[in-house]
């Protein structure tokens, strides 16, 4: 059936747009047949269908190009259902040159509604796969298990990319009658790990699985996390919690595994870290529907942290339009060192310098993540390495909030840096050294575990101040007072590739937060 006549623009869930389908209804129509055994036609007030009796429409439908986001077909459906299975199609025309195709994501949400952050998700795979099914036994990955109530459900289209001459669609959804069956106790994971105390301590807070575009299952990445020697890892499936009651079993005493989200609204990716278990976050607005402050504050009541994702990726909506004013931190470093890294430090280090001019002592923390999805890609490339009171959820956000954290490209990269006011004063890294604006400072920066001919840089509110290939002892020293640096940061940096006339250092191995200087 072709329903374009009946598309109606609503904003209703707070989004750039919606668009609403007049509703199916399963009870009434009967051009679907129901299934052997039933012998009955399943409209309203007729008795329930025998167990194993499906119920199939099929919906279909054109999209123009500049349709709103969100495109929502409304499903009446009925008392008795044990299982609801949804499958789609669209189609990819060719589209010329230096234009964008068709790309289309799903999702559904039950008879609770579709109200911006309500209570109605039950899940969303994006563009990752074709179909899913939900029961209360059982879901597919990135689908909540649970019964299937009678009501209006809605199936959602995210129509992410049209084509300049539409897209067309093909939506099929099949109720099975039944019992509803029994939903899974969850077992989240355990919010710390037991007897181990103040500490460095690495982690991974962007990853994804089979629960939304990744190829990997969940006991995979707890296996190369391991791997990784890791001790921590943030749960980051897009738009979904669905891996949540799925992770305690990976846990254990040597791997912390937080629960948590990947927001990818159509302004912008950002992490929900360390999340309440089954706590789900609504992607579903841009920067001009001012709904982002409301989110964060539901992340932050949740007992998670807001870290902005790759702000210059390179892939659509995915750079960060949000501004900086209500986050704990910032992903300067996203998997294998690229443009879109340097672009990203460089736009964290100015803001360290707006910090510095007000005087405030009220600044933005930097932190690296693999964002791994399938091989080839690396957990723990990057990983954040975060100075914590304890390998706990609570703990390891402090620390993440405070900046005593830097980042390394993998487990072997070991560093220190400090600073030593005359007096004996002295700071880490995310601390403050406390001294007269014209003492002298002592700033040392030690590694091991990087490649021979590194760059050490050491870099202030002015930039770099010192340059050097890594020396024999592993360690440089720079003397300085708090008048001539704000603050002072390090960076480990590959060497320069051969022919490489861009003037930027090589990618990094190494990145810290920065040591304040002076009293504020």
């Amino acid at each position: 059936m072709d329903r374009r006549d009946v598309l109606k623009l609503s904003a209703s869930a707070g989004a750039a747009g919606v668009l609403t389908l007049a509703p199916v209804d399963f009870a009434a129509a009967s051009d679907s047949g129901a299934g052997p055994g039933s012998g009955q036609d399943p409209a309203a007030g007729s008795p329930t269908p025998a167990d194993g009796t499906e119920v199939t429409r099929t919906l279909t439908g054109h999209l123009p190009t500049g349709v709103a986001d969100f495109v929502y077909l409304p499903l009446n459906v009925p008392r008795g259902v044990r299982q609801i299975a949804v499958s789609y199609t669209y189609d990819r025309p060719d589209v010329p040159a230096g234009l964008l195709g068709n790309a289309c994501d799903i999702g559904i949400f039950d008879q609770h509604g579709t109200d911006l952050g309500g209570r109605g998700f039950r899940g969303w795979s994006g563009g990752a796969r074709t179909e899913f099914s939900i029961s209360a036994e059982q879901a597919t990955p990135g689908y909540l298990p649970g019964p299937v109530e009678a009501g209006t459900w809605h199936v959602v289209l995210g129509p992410y990319t049209v084509a300049p001459q539409g897209l067309d669609y093909s939506v099929t959804v099949t109720l099975t009658f039944g019992d509803r069956g029994t939903t899974p106790v969850p077992d989240y994971p355990p919010e710390q790990v037991r007897g181990r105390g103040r500490g460095w301590y690495r982690g991974d807070c962007h990853l994804h699985t089979v629960h939304s575009d990744g190829k990997r299952t969940l006991e995979q990445l707890a296996a190369l996390a391991r791997a990784a020697k890791l001790d921590f890892i943030n749960s980051s499936d897009h738009n979904t919690s669905s891996a949540h009651p799925l992770l305690g079993p990976l846990a254990g005493d040597d791997l912390l595994i937080l629960t948590g989200e990947e927001i990818t609204t159509r302004n912008g990716h950002y992490l929900a870290i360390g999340l309440d278990g089954g706590e789900w976050i609504d992607w579903r607005y841009r920067a001009r529907d001012d709904a982002f402050d409301r989110f964060a504050r539901q992340i932050r009541r949740a007992g998670g942290i807001v870290v902005p994702a790759h702000p210059y990726g390179t892939s659509l909506a995915s750079q960060w339009k949000f501004g900086y004013d209500n986050v704990d931190a910032i992903e300067v470093w996203n998997g294998p060192w690229t443009a879109d890294d340097e672009a990203s430090l460089l736009t964290w280090d100015n803001l360290l310098t707006g910090a510095a001019r007000r005087g405030d002592g009220q600044w933005l923390p930097a932190m690296g993540n693999s964002d791994a999805h399938r091989d080839p890609d690396v957990v723990g490339l990057p990983q954040t390495v975060v100075l914590a009171d304890g390998l706990d959820r609570r703990s390891l956000q402090a620390g993440i909030r405070a900046g005593h954290s830097w980042i390394a490209e993998n487990a072997d990269v070991r560093l220190s840096l400090s600073a030593t006011g005359p007096h004996g004063e002295h700071a880490g890294i995310g601390d403050r050294l406390q001294v007269a604006a014209d003492a002298e400072v002592t700033v040392r920066l030690q590694v091991a575990g990087v490649p021979a001919g590194s760059l050490l840089r050491l870099l202030t509110d002015e930039g770099q101040v010192v340059g050097q290939v890594l020396p024999a002892s592993g360690a440089v020293e720079w003397t300085t007072t708090a008048s001539l640096a704000s603050y002072v940061r390090a960076e480990v940096r590959h060497p320069t590739a051969a022919g490489d006339t861009s003037g930027l250092p090589g990618p990094a191995v190494a990145l810290t937060n920065p040591i304040w200087l002076g009293r504020r």
